[in-house]
């Protein structure tokens, strides 16, 4: 089990982005939730086996269709309190 922090850049708001998140999240078993950012990217707390969070960051990388990803930054977020099931939050 990983804990993982996932900050995306790009046109990443607005454009379905975090619905994507949830639903692959969802989908996968995966835990956590995701969040606009004020300064335009999304932030991922994401938490699960390594395998699925791997796949989860590497599909991070091109999202939705309307989407742009610049940059995906992940980093372990090991300690950070786990979530139940995987939700949408409010901008940060």
């Amino acid at each position: 089990m990983v804990t993982q922090r996932i900050l995306v850049s790009g046109r990443v708001q607005g454009v379905g982005y975090r619905d994507w998140v949830v639903r692959t999240a969802q989908r996968t078993g995966l835990t956590g939730w995701v969040r606009n950012v004020r300064d335009g990217r999304v932030e991922i707390l994401v938490s699960g086996d390594d395998d699925t969070v791997a796949k989860l960051i590497e599909g991070c990388h091109e999202g939705t269709p309307l989407a742009r990803v610049d940059n995906v930054e992940a980093y372990s977020a090991e300690g950070e309190k786990q979530a139940k099931g995987f939700t949408k939050r409010f901008t940060a």
